[in-house]
Formats: structure tokens, sequence, C-alpha cells
């Protein structure tokens, strides 16, 4: 696939992840895809009373998930519906407190092999321009 095309629309991976991973929303939606495009995608997670920690802030296992579904959902986008494609590697830098607000991930794909792709997550708090965490991550792509 050429890098400046998708294999995938925003809803085909929206769907896709919907259907072989109902499990994301239980207690109910959490995750949205906002945009995919070439080596990229853009999600959103909804702050819920379960995603908090003392402080009245994200926690780290919430913004974990939602930076390795933002770089699954840019890898699902780039590759097709490959559902055993798996992380091997996640990389986290915790650089300031989130907000008690909705988090952005955006993430951009550094490279998109046969077996292997490797990316970047930035997480925001909705609506401010500082990043809070920084991840980096690598999927196996199986064969």
């Amino acid at each position: 696939m050429p890098r400046d095309a998708v294999a995938m629309t925003r809803q085909e991976v929206e769907d896709f992840l919907d259907r072989e991973f109902p499990q994301i929303h239980y207690g109910g939606r959490t995750f949205q895809v906002e945009e995919v495009g070439p080596l990229f995608a853009r999600m959103r997670m909804e702050a819920h009373e379960k995603h908090l920690r003392p402080g009245e802030t994200i926690s780290g296992p919430a913004m974990m998930a939602l930076a390795d579904l933002a770089l699954y959902a840019a890898i699902l986008a780039q590759i097709g519906p490959v559902a055993l494609a798996v992380t091997t590697n996640l990389n986290f830098n915790f650089l300031r407190k989130p907000k008690l607000a909705p988090m952005i991930a955006e993430c951009r794909l550094l490279k998109v092999g046969k077996r292997l792709a490797v990316g970047e997550v930035s997480l925001y708090s909705e609506g401010e321009a500082d990043v809070v965490c920084h991840a980096t991550g690598t999927y196996s792509i199986p064969a």
C-alpha cells in the first residue's frame, strides 16, 4: 500500500474495533476514532470516573490504553483489518498532569514494514496545547 493511501477509513476502523474488541466499551462507550490518514490516527477518550486517580486527574493506565489503541488504529488504517497485530513494546513519558477532560491521542507511524510497525503517540487534554504524555510503540504484524 502506498504511504499516501489508507487501507481502512475512519468508520471502517471504528466498526472493526467495535466488532472485534467490544470489551473496550465495557461500562459505556469510552473510545472514539476521530480521524485516520496515511500513517496517522487521532482518537478521543471520554473521561469517566473509572479513569481517575487521586488528585482528580486521568490515571496512567487509562492514558496507556488510549495510546496503545491509537497506535493500533493507525496501523489498521494503514494495513487493513489485521486482528492479530499485537503490541510488542510500549514506552511512556508522562510530562505533566492532565486536566480532568477528554483526552486526545494523535498517533504518527514512523515505519510500517512487513513484520513490524513503529509509531509515536502524543496525548493532550482536550482544549490544551501542551502534551501530557508521549508514547512510542512497536507492533508485530503477522505474516
